[in-house]
């Protein structure tokens, strides 16, 4: 009586291309995790590698003479806020101020249109140009 197995293949799986897509899979997302980081801050302003252009609701413009402009009106800095005010209420959700500083305007001018913009509870973007 002949009881041993007749079929005597051996079935091997290789898993060489599997281990390719998961190391593949791996350095795909280690790498879009590092670049998905939304508060780095970099230094070298005005120019920034990134575009920083958000949803933008107002643009308050200042040239090297200090004129601020709302959009393309020339404004006083102590009308600001009453030109800012009818612009940001129309904006139900998270209104954003976005200021366009030349490079030689002092950090003061900037910081006094964030206070401004503070006041009226809403959120500042300092425009930059792209390298």
């Amino acid at each position: 009586m002949n009881l041993r197995r007749r079929n005597k293949k051996h079935v091997e799986m290789h898993n060489s291309a599997l281990n390719d897509i998961l190391f593949i899979l791996l350095l795909f997302f280690l790498i879009v995790s590092t670049l998905a980081n939304p508060n780095v801050i970099k230094l070298m302003l005005p120019k920034a590698q990134s575009n920083t252009k958000a949803k933008q609701t107002v643009v308050v413009s200042i040239n090297e003479k200090h004129e601020f402009f709302v959009g393309t009106t020339k404004v006083p800095f102590e009308g600001l806020k009453q030109a800012l005010a009818p612009a940001i209420g129309n904006e139900k959700v998270d209104p954003t101020i976005v200021i366009n500083a030349e490079k030689l305007v002092p950090i003061e001018e900037v910081v006094n249109v964030m206070e401004v913009a503070k006041q009226l509870g809403a959120k500042v973007v300092l425009a930059t140009a792209k390298k």
